[in-house]
């Protein structure tokens, strides 16, 4: 077993690699028709198995085939990985799809939207206050007298 040291310095290179190779080795044109960002490399402990994590973002039609183009690539990213890196053995190699990007987007959307709303309900609720200030004034004018 590797220490987890190695084994983050060995992820970390592997995300290094695979995104230059996303930039400008894989021809595949598949994995061209959506936007494709390495997001988090795990390896396992004894550094046999990678699975790289990519963020696509396009329609769901373009993630598919993102997807279908990468799993195609995958004899290729691996062993331009052994080329490039100095390891015993290269890392069986499988990407999944990190659905994180596309979520945080629709959670940024939905704040947006609560932002939207807010200033209609403070500017509700401001001239709710002045008119209860007023009606508290007019009671409390009429205790004093």
């Amino acid at each position: 077993m590797a220490t987890s040291r190695r084994v983050s310095r060995v992820a970390e290179l592997i995300k290094r690699e695979v995104s230059q190779m996303l930039l400008h080795g894989i021809k595949d044109d598949r994995v061209g028709s959506g936007m494709v960002s390495v997001t988090d490399v795990d390896v396992s402990g004894d550094l046999q198995h990678a699975k790289i994590y990519v963020s696509i973002y396009g329609t769901q039609e373009a993630q598919a085939q993102t997807m279908a183009g990468l799993k195609s690539a995958t004899r290729y990213v691996r062993s331009e990985l052994g080329a490039r890196m100095s390891l015993r053995r290269t890392p069986e190699v499988v990407f999944v799809e990190d659905p994180s990007i596309e979520r945080g987007s629709k959670v940024l959307s939905l704040l947006d939207k609560l932002q939207q709303a807010r200033p209609l309900e403070d500017q509700a609720k401001s001239t709710d206050e002045e008119n209860e200030f007023s009606e508290g004034d007019e009671e409390a004018i009429e205790t004093w007298k």
